[in-house]
């Protein structure tokens, strides 16, 4: 059994912000690191995959939507879609890029409970914790007596500047790590060749986007 687990999703190769939250003393520190996908697909690749390569074993990686191919490439070994692992006081938890069921289903805190029961139908009973990603924006929620967990997004947050990761057991943390946006921002627009990476830099570690913003456009696609 696990007894912490940093949980770091979406930091779509924003160097800065990820190295940010690498260096928090609880992610040093911490069993082990789930990256739950959408890892690469960004302005800094290839530097974000070698950094959290190095993790080694400390690291387990589960597939995104945005970059399952380039991450395999990289690394050497495939993403998991999914993966459960037992978390001291929160028992059976399954991690997941979106849903369990589909890499680029859309839950939101908001969701519907029918919607839920139809996105967990083929769950096991013994899986008490849901871990996903995807939305880039954090919450916990009870869902007919399962807890699920957003940890929000490192690179792309909506709602706020800052990393955002979550910290399991025995309980559940949702945590934001700070950082020097405008010094991230110069640096990404200065050491990467994507395509406008100053305007990406600006728009997103600046967290330009509320999560009302999100809300609106991502609820169209929980089936409401």
């Amino acid at each position: 059994m696990l007894e912490r687990v940093a949980v770091l999703s979406d930091s779509h190769g924003a160097l800065p912000a990820l190295e940010a939250v690498l260096a928090e003393p609880d992610v040093a520190a911490a069993d082990l690191i789930v990256l739950t996908g959408d890892i690469a697909a960004g302005p800094q690749p290839v530097e974000v995959l070698d950094l959290l390569a190095d993790l080694g074993d400390r690291a387990c990686w589960v597939g995104g939507n945005a970059d399952r191919e380039l991450v395999e490439a990289r690394v050497g070994k495939p993403c998991g879609i999914e993966v459960t692992l037992s978390v001291a006081g929160l028992g059976d938890v399954l991690f997941c890029h979106a849903t369990p069921r589909d890499d680029e289903e859309v839950v939101l805190v908001d969701t519907r409970m029918p919607r839920w029961a139809e996105v967990f139908a083929d769950l096991p009973a013994e899986v008490t914790t849901v871990v996903c990603g995807h939305t880039h924006m954090p919450f916990t929620r009870l869902v007919d007596r399962r807890l699920v967990v957003n940890p929000g997004s490192i690179g792309m947050p909506y709602g706020g500047a800052g990393a955002w990761w979550a910290l399991l057991g025995p309980g559940v943390q949702l945590r934001r790590t700070p950082f020097d946006v405008d010094a991230a921002c110069a640096r990404v627009a200065a050491e990467s060749a994507y395509p406008d990476a100053a305007a990406w830099a600006d728009e997103y570690l600046r967290s330009r986007h509320s999560d009302a913003d999100a809300l609106a456009v991502f609820g169209p696609r929980d089936g409401r």
